[in-house]
């Protein structure tokens, strides 16, 4: 009898990445329930609960490989492992309202620093009015494992999926982007330079809004509200968690579409940019590939544009194209570029090292000034 685990027989998962693996273990599901109204393939699965729809949504946090303690505080881990999940739902133009939270730890943690941990998440979910309603603890023999599942509501008319949007839409942006990035890079420049010499202080002056977009993200369930106080209901929808360029090609695969991006209305905060130049990176390139910025990516039709004009979180960076696979970002010199997936993936050898590496350049792309976003330093 051949041995099924044979060397030939098996594949790398780097060969086919996070969303490859997705693919394969989930291409022959087929949903039973009439209740189960949309499952795999958006930030949230939508299930019918009667009077409204129910959105549910699960995120796992590895140490290691999602956050490092060596500079990040377990309040911060405990607040950004709820508010990644809220912005899930808010990607769903919906409203958060439970969540339920799994953890497991080594015995290298204290009940103080769990303590600590959870301190973090309630004031997240106090923050945006949800409750935290059970959960599951247990062991780990290699440090610390959070799993969050967010449970949201939202009328029929009003929940947004990503592969829903029309040739000739407007491309979207809430926020600034790449400031995270940015953050992340500043952090392990720091831990390295502690690794190499403990008696050093690490040197964080003038990075606070950067590092804050890094350690303490928020969901943009204010740019949900901001809409629907508009009357817009937008076309098709994702949060930024694996980079622009990679969420924008989401939409369009799933609308079956192309898009246009304009490289001088993408929003980059001052920080972000003089940072970006300071570590020897296109500013571009930062905003349209580094991840954990949590801003929405969304599309309206041409028609709404006069609704959201004069919102200064808003930014229209492109819009959506006929020509089905055609992916572009328009240069500040007019050139025409291919889009590429290059942000985050959880399993492709150039991303395996997140924590400490940079995201792929895009050729030829002029580095670009400013454009939209906040002034530097300045949270939400």
């Amino acid at each position: 009898m051949d041995n099924m685990f044979e060397e030939n027989s098996r594949t790398p998962l780097e060969s086919v990445g996070e969303f490859g693996l997705i693919e394969r273990l989930t291409q022959n599901i087929k949903l039973k329930n009439k209740s189960s109204r949309y499952g795999v393939g958006d930030d949230a699965a939508i299930i019918d609960a009667g009077n409204r729809l129910q959105l549910v949504s699960k995120d796992l946090l590895i140490e290691g490989v999602h956050f490092d303690l060596t500079y990040a505080p377990l309040k911060h881990v405990g607040y950004k492992a709820i508010a990644s999940n809220l912005s899930d739902i808010a990607a769903m133009n919906g409203k958060p309202e439970q969540v339920l939270v799994g953890l497991a730890v080594s015995s290298r943690f204290t009940v103080e620093a769990i303590e600590e941990l959870y301190a973090g998440m309630y004031l997240c979910c106090d923050r945006y009015g949800v409750d935290l309603v059970g959960g599951d603890t247990t062991s780990s023999v290699s440090g610390m494992c959070i799993s969050v599942t967010v449970l949201g509501y939202g009328d029929e008319k009003e929940i947004v999926k990503r592969n829903t949007a029309h040739a000739n839409d407007l491309v979207c942006v809430s926020g600034d982007l790449g400031a995270a990035y940015m953050g992340l890079l500043i952090l392990e420049r720091e831990k390295q330079v502690f690794l190499k010499d403990p008696n050093m202080q690490p040197d964080f002056v003038g990075y606070d809004y950067i590092l804050e977009r890094q350690l303490k993200p928020e969901p943009r369930l204010d740019i949900v509200k901001l809409l629907k106080e508009k009357g817009v209901v937008p076309t098709a929808m994702m949060d930024i968690s694996d980079g622009l360029a990679s969420e924008i090609i989401h939409i369009s695969k799933g609308s079956r579409l192309g898009c246009s991006l304009y490289e001088e209305k993408l929003p980059i905060d001052t920080q972000t940019y003089e940072t970006a130049m300071e570590l020897g990176l296109v500013p571009t390139t930062v905003a349209l590939n580094g991840g954990e910025d949590y801003e929405l990516l969304f599309t309206i039709r041409q028609a709404d544009y006069e609704k959201i004009k004069d919102l200064k979180e808003v930014h229209v960076v492109g819009y959506m194209t006929e020509d089905e696979g055609d992916y572009a970002l328009i240069t500040n010199d007019r050139k025409k570029l291919a889009l590429h997936a290059q942000g985050w993936d959880a399993y492709r050898k150039r991303n395996t090292e997140k924590m400490n590496g940079a995201p792929a350049e895009t050729e030829n792309v002029t580095p670009s000034k400013k454009s939209g976003g906040k002034t530097a330093g300045k949270g939400k």
